[in-house]
């Protein structure tokens, strides 16, 4: 049996045994080390997504850990090594996989959400998900190699270049993480956030952020760049001022990068699109090379894990995380310590 932390009903999450079982072919057995919460868990959390999940489900995709066994036919790997995962599954036939966009496959199946998570003592996943750590990465900040591939591909698919101007509306872990990718990329950054505590994390990490509420976006990019508007704008916030915002801070031929989910339609000033010969790009997901990339800034600093990580819980802590992620602006990151009596299941130390 391993320990799993389940989703159950709406608001409702159980810290369970699970049955254990063993690497099938192509497959191998994985101790999570530490396992971070993000927005969709959320979601999930709050009943949102029943119709995608099943309950009980294991949730959890942004993490860290170590190979414990491989299965029949398994070649590069072996027990101890250090691995983080790509949670998908694509099933390499739909119009999408035949023209060379898995990540986006028709029939995707994302791991942690529509199979079981990473949030557990013992998760099997195929062996072509991994994703090799450096060694001298420490585990915890490796669980953000997740979400800061997805920020890879954001800035990747928004086609920033060095000494763009670029504006993200929305602080919060991806937003921070796009903001600090796109600075590496060259461009100069500025973040739009309301809580002043994530202002305060943005400009300790050498970011420029502006509070909404108290300024004029729209103008001080126009003080910024000359009256010219912004290269690019990432939407990340999921609100409609955010959109506006967005729209409104982009000149001439100026990227939109839609980021947040949206539950519902949002309006879209089409007018300014057509105006100022704007571009919509949305970007979902991430292909290898992004998280291959996306190891590397960890790894060598460039992205500083460790400031995202406001807290580290045990397993049975993770029911109370998520609850307290729900106050938003004082939290970034919480990271669930899936090692907590791992010894005790099946005698395999991380």
């Amino acid at each position: 049996m391993t320990l799993a932390v389940r989703y159950v009903s709406a608001r409702t999450l159980d810290t369970a045994p699970v049955e254990a079982s063993a690497p099938g072919p192509g497959e191998v057995e994985l101790a999570p080390a530490f396992v971070g919460i993000c927005g969709t868990d959320l979601h999930i959390f709050h009943g949102d997504m029943d119709a995608r999940v099943g309950a009980p489900a294991v949730l959890g995709h942004e993490m860290s850990g170590r190979v414990v066994r491989v299965g029949p036919g398994v070649e590069g790997w072996r027990a101890g090594d250090a691995v983080t995962v790509m949670p998908l599954r694509w099933d390499d036939s739909c119009p999408a996989c035949r023209a060379g966009h898995q990540h986006v496959c028709q029939n995707l199946d994302f791991i942690g959400i529509d199979s079981p998570g990473a949030m557990q003592q013992r998760w099997i996943v195929p062996a072509a998900a991994l994703i090799r750590l450096p060694d001298t990465l420490p585990l915890d900040r490796a669980a953000l190699v997740e979400p800061t591939a997805v920020a890879v591909h954001d800035v990747g698919r928004a086609q920033v270049a060095g000494g763009e101007r670029v504006v993200v509306v929305g602080g919060g872990p991806v937003g921070i993480l796009i903001a600090l990718v796109a600075r590496a990329a060259g461009a100069e950054v500025r973040v739009v956030e309301l809580s002043a505590h994530r202002r305060l994390l943005a400009e300790e990490l050498g970011l420029t952020a502006w509070n909404p509420a108290d300024v004029d976006v729209p103008a001080l990019v126009g003080e910024w760049t000359a009256d010219a508007g912004a290269d690019v704008a990432f939407e990340v916030s999921g609100a409609a001022g955010g959109v506006d915002t967005a729209v409104d801070v982009l000149g001439v031929r100026g990227r939109l990068c839609l980021v947040a989910i949206h539950p519902r339609p949002r309006e879209v000033n089409l007018h300014r699109f057509f105006w100022r010969e704007l571009t919509l790009v949305g970007a979902r997901l991430y292909d290898r090379s992004d998280f291959e990339k996306a190891v590397a800034l960890v790894a060598d600093g460039t992205i500083a894990a460790e400031r995202l990580i406001s807290k580290v819980v045990p397993l049975t802590e993770a029911p109370a995380a998520f609850e307290a992620l729900e106050g938003g602006g004082d939290v970034m990151k919480i990271l669930v310590d899936c090692t907590t009596d791992t010894d005790d299941v099946q005698g395999v130390a991380v």
